[in-house]
């Protein structure tokens, strides 16, 4: 897989914080190694709830100077502050400077389509089209195949909360063109059994224990999945059990 890789490494330092970030498995692990070196131009993280792979994509994006609710580095609004400080306690490492980039956060996108039209950006990179006129997956899909410019450095939390299965091929297909055409970097936090197994990526997975390289066919998403899918009855029954 060709593709550029902008942010190298990321480095814990000094943390200190007694809040709820010293207890999220992320943190810890990132404290006992001090460092998470990206080798790949697709990097996923996964894990299960409250591991903190949301927390530590969203540092990761603030710390690389986008807006914390989403958007470029262009946006700079704030809906509700609710990140946490995570980012004051890393540093970064990069191999370049990208020419693009973006943050985008399923949670808070709608926020980022109002600041869009509240700042009357041009819609054709867009789309052409009111992204609240739009489905959130087909909004999120138009992002992608018009504002992701090539170049880029680009941070995706959840995606696959927007998109059906045969939207996140979709997804995954644009992804290929910018990493190998347009020189493009992703950072993705997802929960999708499909998103993992884009070919060369590198996938990080948080346990209460570690955050390891595996292999997507290893994830906890792809073989629960996996397992209800080769026989739902059982598991319903087993989910179900009276």
């Amino acid at each position: 897989m060709s593709g550029t890789i902008y942010l190298h490494k990321v480095m814990l330092n000094d943390f200190h914080d007694t809040s709820y970030l010293a207890n999220l498995p992320v943190v810890r692990n990132l404290q006992r190694m001090g460092e998470l070196t990206f080798e790949s131009p697709v990097t996923f993280f996964v894990g299960e709830n409250g591991s903190g792979k949301s927390t530590l994509l969203e540092a990761l994006a603030i710390s690389a100077g986008y807006n914390a609710e989403g958007g470029s580095r262009n946006f700079s609004f704030a809906t509700k502050s609710t990140e946490s400080n995570l980012h004051s306690y890393i540093t970064l490492s990069r191999r370049g400077r990208e020419k693009d980039g973006f943050f985008y956060r399923a949670e808070s996108f709608y926020n980022v389509a109002s600041q869009v039209e509240n700042l009357d950006l041009n819609l054709n990179g867009y789309g052409g089209k009111s992204l609240h006129a739009q489905s959130h997956g087909e909004s999120l899909l138009a992002l992608v195949q018009n504002r992701f410019r090539g170049d880029g450095l680009y941070i995706l939390d959840e995606p696959e909360a927007a998109l059906s299965p045969l939207r996140q091929m979709t997804l995954m297909l644009e992804m290929r063109r910018l990493v190998n055409e347009e020189h493009s970097q992703f950072l993705i936090a997802t929960h999708s059994p499909i998103l993992i197994t884009y070919p060369g990526a590198d996938i990080f997975e948080v346990t209460c224990d570690a955050i390891e390289k595996t292999t997507y066919d290893k994830t906890a998403s792809y073989q629960i999945t996996r397992r209800f899918l080769e026989n739902p009855q059982h598991m319903l029954d087993t989910l179900f059990d009276d």
